[in-house]
């Protein structure tokens, strides 16, 4: 009489063995992320006169770092751009490259498109777009920017909402995501607790400061920058201030 083998399956090699949940710890970190997607309220930096005073309160905030972090980078700047269109596409030209590209690709495109609006924007072909040094992924980027700024999306309207609500109607734009986002908070509405933890060099700021034996990733910055509520957006200043008082050089941009 024939014997029936049975083949050993992954499945019954693990009998008894509870199921490895992959996608738990994704999960879990997903939702930490959420959580911290948060601002506390406070008084717009739009001057340089404000950033002053807001930085002089981060100084009795955080006594240990942020004098530290400011004695290395200096007294930090402004940054201020237009809250509009011009504003956020300047943000969206600036994502992956360094301050001198980034610079340098925005005064092509202001050369290129004028005045820079969502209408020259999408009157733009592909050869004018490249002209300026723009990515396929940027000039997408810019092209939906532009049809949601005529389909609805009011920018100029987005510093009366809450910030959590200003930053979920721009990363709801494809190609925004959330370092463009709170850049647009931050320099653009001047939200003072706005912290783009995707940002490269605020990583690495944080790593050298902090004496890390790795550069942290978003999640671990954002947890490392509570301290420094509600002006988050003050020491995400002194941090790239440090970065570069560190390195001799302007940082990476980029998420």
């Amino acid at each position: 009489m024939a014997r029936t083998v049975a083949k050993k399956t992954g499945a019954s090699k693990r009998a008894g063995k509870p199921a490895r949940k992959k996608a738990a710890a994704p999960r879990r970190r997903r939702a930490a992320k959420a959580e911290t997607r948060r601002y506390l309220p406070g008084p717009p930096i739009d001057s340089q006169a404000a950033l002053d005073q807001a930085c002089a309160r981060l100084l009795t905030i955080d006594p240990e770092m942020a004098p530290r972090l400011l004695e290395v980078g200096g007294p930090p700047a402004l940054r201020w751009r237009e809250p509009g269109f011009a504003g956020l596409a300047a943000t969206i030209v600036s994502q992956q490259v360094s301050v001198a590209s980034a610079e340098a690709m925005l005064r092509r495109v202001k050369s290129e498109l004028k005045p820079l609006s969502a209408a020259t924007v999408l009157a733009a072909d592909d050869a004018t777009l490249k002209r300026c040094g723009l990515s396929q992924a940027k000039m997408r980027a810019l092209r939906a920017l532009a049809t949601a700024t005529l389909d609805g999306l009011d920018l100029d309207a987005l510093g009366a909402l809450a910030a959590e609500e200003a930053h979920g109607a721009l990363i709801a734009v494809k190609g925004i995501g959330p370092w463009t986002a709170d850049l647009f908070l931050l320099f653009c509405l001047g939200h003072p607790d706005a912290f783009p933890s995707g940002d490269l060099a605020l990583q690495e700021a944080a790593r050298l400061a902090f004496g890390l034996s790795q550069r942290p990733d978003p999640l671990k910055l954002e947890r490392i920058a509570e301290r420094w509520r509600p002006l988050r957006g003050v020491a995400a200043r002194l941090l790239w201030g440090y970065y570069r008082g560190v390195k001799k050089r302007a940082g990476v941009i980029g998420q």
